[in-house]
């Protein structure tokens, strides 16, 4: 399974461009899906700095991603290149899928 995670409004609350509060329920969540074999790319429009800022928050809270804004390795070797879009098997975006649905799906 491959999810890719927004950042503002899914991980924190939205408070661009500072950082939110954590979703520490959802954070936990995704940690114990990454414990389970699931690869996580963080998805998210940071760039740069705040790009950076947002991978040391989530790595301070113990959670860690496979890829981050960009295809995975296996998938990028799949298609031949890194495609525009990311290929995930779930998208989780404030504005698409609630982080507060997104409970036990292990």
């Amino acid at each position: 399974m491959i999810a890719a995670v927004d950042f503002d409004g899914t991980i924190c609350t939205n408070n661009y461009p500072n950082i939110g509060k954590p979703n520490t329920a959802f954070i936990k969540n995704l940690i114990r899906c990454r414990n389970n074999g699931w690869k996580l790319i963080l998805w998210t429009c940071r760039t740069d700095e705040q790009l950076e800022e947002a991978v040391e928050f989530c790595r301070s809270k113990g959670l860690e991603f496979d890829a981050i804004n960009e295809n995975l390795p296996e998938i990028v070797e799949r298609f031949g290149g890194n495609t525009r879009k990311v290929v995930a098997d779930m998208y989780i975006d404030d504005r698409a899928y609630s982080a507060s649905k997104f409970t036990d799906v292990t």
